[in-house]
């Protein structure tokens, strides 16, 4: 099944390549991309912040519960804990989901522009790209920088 999906992406990129000769197809590494962007880097920020707070969370409960002495407090104490678990774990995850799109949806939005600057007929990630077409990646940076 590897060897199927690799002759695919490499028959993709063969098709891409002949097109890239006719028609201009840049193409993006969209993990230098994101690394590069001060607003990507300050959601991961976020993220990883509310993460940790999850987990915190999660280590004081725990010193709560070796506190109680009756195995009815400990049940109790469990069922509410994995009930306000679940809400913030739910909030984490939206949060996470929410931050990603922007982040994609701003990149995505910067890459067009440069595909209409660039005169280009199309943008592929850089692994779809065996050989040929033209790395935008760094002016898709520099455009989110500049906030256009």
């Amino acid at each position: 099944m590897k060897k199927f999906g690799l002759a695919a992406l490499v028959l993709l990129g063969g098709m891409l390549f002949a097109t890239a000769n006719a028609a201009g197809v840049g193409y993006i590494d969209y993990q230098k991309v994101q690394s590069a962007y001060p607003l990507a880097q300050q959601a991961v920020k976020e993220v990883d912040a509310k993460g940790l707070e999850l987990q915190q969370y999660m280590v004081d409960k725990e010193k709560q519960y070796k506190a109680l002495d009756t195995p009815l407090k400990k049940q109790n104490f469990e069922d509410a804990t994995a009930r306000e678990f679940n809400a913030k774990q739910e909030a984490y995850l939206r949060l996470k989901a929410d931050k990603e799109e922007l982040v994609f949806n701003k990149i995505r939005e910067a890459a067009r522009q440069v595909l209409v600057e660039q005169k280009l007929d199309a943008i592929v990630d850089f692994r779809v790209i065996f050989v040929g077409g033209v790395d935008i990646s760094d002016l898709v940076i520099q455009k989110l920088k500049s906030g256009k």
